[in-house]
């Protein structure tokens, strides 16, 4: 329930995505409707495929005018007042149900159905919710998508030999969700057990931590090329942490530069890649 008394997402109610929306609904209606033959399409007068394609844009946009009123209502509602997430699912049932309703009168009184008006509805109801859910899920998707990509690249950085230690590193969980950007002077270090990765930061003078349900491997695609290195299975590290790199009876170890003594090991897999970002690190290079 916590989810529903969220505010919906911005995007969702923008001029330009609401009229990407409707144009990309009404497509998916018009093919639907002269594809799948709902509201007795297929049983119109005997017409050419033109017309009968007509016929059905004309039948669409009928039905797509209530989702244009609705539309402009939500945007101009959206101005003063933010949407929940369960005033937004009301909103799409209450479109469903109005242009349902259009469709079941197109049909008892245009095409002279026989059937009860309520039956009428009731299919018409189907058919509707297809029409408009899955073009709304399809664009939802893509505009949730949008967001992350720009999120992403405004907070991403760079992050080479020479950037400024100021600039941020975005950490986003496995949905693609932006949950913590970090200053690259404060970022320690990664390590990861089952599906959670957990990151190691300065803050307020101490090493703090926080917790993301993503996978180190998504994590070392991310910032390929970046300071964050991984050194072990289940460790990366900021390679402009490390201060020192020594050698013990169990392998080498990492001695980041840290308010207290933290040493990360280096596995024989990444030893090799680990020495090499070093020595592009190392002063003069």
């Amino acid at each position: 329930m916590f989810i529903l008394e969220k505010k919906i997402p911005e995007y969702l109610t923008s001029r330009k995505n609401i009229v990407a929306l409707v144009i990309f609904t009404a497509i998916f209606a018009l093919v639907f409707i002269n594809v799948y033959a709902p509201f007795n399409v297929n049983k119109w007068l005997e017409v050419t495929r033109i017309r009968l394609f007509l016929y059905s844009s004309l039948v669409i946009l009928t039905g797509m005018l209530v989702i244009v009123v609705s539309r402009i209502i939500m945007f101009l509602y959206s101005k003063f007042k933010h949407l929940n997430y369960w005033q937004y699912i009301v909103w799409v049932i209450g479109e469903i149900l109005s242009m349902s309703f259009v469709y079941a009168i197109f049909v008892k009184f245009i095409l002279t159905d026989s059937r009860d008006f309520m039956d009428i509805w009731t299919i018409s109801i189907k058919n509707t919710s297809l029409i408009l859910l899955l073009p709304y899920t399809f664009i939802w998707l893509y505009f949730a998508w949008r967001e992350n990509a720009v999120k992403l690249d405004k907070y991403s950085d760079e992050l080479l030999p020479g950037s400024s230690p100021a600039k941020m590193i975005p950490f986003t969980d496995d949905n693609g969700n932006m949950r913590i950007s970090i200053k690259n002077d404060d970022l320690l270090y990664l390590s990861s057990a089952d599906n959670y990765v957990t990151i190691h930061y300065i803050s307020g003078g101490k090493i703090s931590k926080f917790l993301i349900r993503n996978s180190m491997k998504n994590y070392e695609e991310q910032f390929k090329s970046k300071s964050l290195t991984r050194c072990h299975r289940s460790f990366m590290v900021n390679i402009e942490k490390v201060k020192i790199i020594r050698k013990e009876k169990d392998g080498f170890h990492l001695e980041l530069d840290a308010p207290v003594n933290t040493s990360l090991p280096v596995s024989a897999k990444y030893f090799t890649s680990i020495m090499d970002v070093l020595s592009r690190y190392s002063p003069g290079n």
